[in-house]
């Protein structure tokens, strides 16, 4: 990751309506590539998937990318007032019929989403064009203000993460993703980093999450910490060495995760003929010992640092070195941190109330982004969060010494 990408991201916080107007209609071609490949690899007519915790149906996916944006902007009275909008305003109706039943995240369940009477392929087309068309027109006569174009930049952000998701779900399901390459491999060695106090969360003008806020000082002691992620190699080496089977190793919470997917290596790793190899997109390649290992969760993470006698960072740590020091070699793949997910002092939870606060304590933060995340999400001051045993993301991590 370089300070171009970082420049991106925060440029895309700050867009003006002309910015926003762009890169919304660049998230809505990169949403219908997807689900056109989509199509092309599960069904034309319904790509249908199999029931998993981690993933939707695409065909939901795509009525709940446009009803979001629809909800958020074209059918929200009070868009303009940004983060002192009252999500509860009563609204008109959507353009497409039944959709707040249908696409609703909030209050539809997730595994009733496979046996949903979702329209068709074509009509979800059109209502994801009418939605769009909506957003541009409104967006078009918007004050170029951080509160008018909150909205606008909320359902951005939320459609690029869709579409990072969509990569998941293809590696997942193994089959080719379009325009997509995996992880590059970083730099070597470590970082000492002195002690200082670090000022942390968003400041300024532009965009950010509700957990991103407010801003606040940490008081950091001096930590050595990876110029970049744990590599295939490194990874391997404690597999090899039997971490897997050593309870000494993980967590309580680790280790009956480990027997309970009767997990001996990391997600998509197997051997051939003697060969440590990866499936990536539906193809078995030769795991590359230089790459970041990925695909990690959390367990697997503390379990190898332990083993290493190494420790996570804290995501202050983490961000403080980027911030810091500029040398740390990131954004290849999401990295676990040892925070648990909480609300930073003053938290105060924006109109997507379901966004952060239902969250809080039972997920981990993860820094950085992947090679799939878009380059005007990729921003050092993100918080991404996930549950400890999650392995479908793109997910490693780097160690500090003890």
């Amino acid at each position: 990751m370089n300070d171009h990408g970082f420049t991106i991201a925060t440029q895309a916080r700050r867009a003006d309506r002309t910015a926003l107007a762009g890169a919304l209609a660049d998230a809505r071609a990169h949403t219908l590539q997807h689900f056109q490949t989509s199509r092309r690899a599960l069904g034309e007519a319904n790509p249908r998937v199999p029931y998993r915790c981690e993933l939707n149906p695409p065909l939901w996916e795509l009525g709940h990318i446009g009803w979001f944006q629809e909800w958020w902007l074209a059918r929200n009275p009070q868009r303009g007032r940004g983060t002192a909008c009252d999500p509860a305003a009563e609204r008109a109706s959507s353009v497409l019929h039944d959709a707040d039943r249908l696409y609703d995240s909030s209050n539809v369940p997730h595994a009733s989403r496979w046996s949903l009477p979702l329209p068709a392929v074509q009509v979800s087309l059109d209502y994801l064009d009418k939605t769009l068309a909506a957003t541009l027109a409104l967006l078009a006569h918007t004050a170029d203000t951080d509160e008018a174009l909150y909205f606008f930049r909320l359902a951005l952000f939320h459609e690029d993460m869709h579409n990072e998701a969509a990569v998941y779900m293809a590696q997942s399901l193994g089959f080719a993703m379009d325009g997509v390459a995996e992880a590059m491999p970083g730099a070597t060695g470590v970082i000492a980093v002195p002690a200082g106090i670090h000022e942390t969360g968003w400041t300024g003008a532009g965009f950010a999450f509700d957990n991103e806020l407010a801003a606040h000082e940490v008081s950091l002691g001096a930590f050595e910490i990876d110029r970049s992620p744990v590599t295939n190699a490194q990874f391997m080496a404690f597999v090899e060495d039997t971490g897997y089977d050593q309870q000494r190793y993980w967590s309580d919470a680790g280790w009956a995760w480990r027997i309970q997917h009767q997990q001996s290596c990391p997600r998509y790793v197997q051997t051939q003929n003697g060969r440590w190899m990866r499936s990536a997109f539906g193809e078995m390649r030769s795991l590359k010992s230089d790459l970041p290992a990925s695909n990690l969760s959390w367990h697997e993470a503390q379990a190898w640092c332990r083993w290493a006698g190494r420790r996570l960072p804290t995501e202050w740590e983490w961000e403080h070195a980027v911030l810091s020091t500029g040398l740390l070699d990131w954004g290849q793949v999401w990295e676990w941190t040892s925070s648990p997910f909480k609300p930073y002092p003053g938290f105060q939870p924006h109109p997507y109330r379901d966004y952060s606060a239902p969250w809080f304590g039972t997920h981990k933060v993860l820094r950085g982004a992947s090679f799939a995340t878009h380059a005007r999400m990729k921003h050092p001051r993100y918080r991404n969060f996930f549950t400890p045993d999650r392995n479908d993301i793109f997910a490693g991590f780097r160690s500090c010494a003890l």
